[in-house]
């Protein structure tokens, strides 16, 4: 009787042994797929962050800047005449003699 018991009882531990190993393998499996999903969105996120790239240093090219300067702020670039080089310690002298 005893024996039988504890045969039953170990059955019962095997059993439930089983069922842990299944349940950890399919979580493993879950958080494995769930890795290769964040793997390609990572990737892709790559990809996206290159094409950013790429197309800010396209917008930001000196000649594209000059040409919507000049054609469509009509702006120019300054006569040699109206050029001021101000050194450091000219700077707050000039704020003063432009004060009333």
């Amino acid at each position: 009787m005893y024996s039988g018991i504890a045969r039953g009882f170990l059955l019962v531990m095997v059993i439930a042994a089983a069922l842990g190993v299944v349940d950890s393998q399919n979580q493993a499996r879950k958080l494995f797929v769930s890795l290769q999903q964040e793997k390609e969105k990572a990737r892709q996120m790559e990809v996206e962050w290159g094409q950013l790239q790429l197309e800010q240093s396209t917008l930001a090219a000196p000649a594209r800047i000059e040409r919507i300067a000049t054609q469509q702020l009509q702006m120019q670039l300054p006569k040699k005449e109206q050029v001021r080089f101000i050194r450091m310690g000219q700077i707050s002298s000039i704020g003063a003699e432009r004060q009333p």
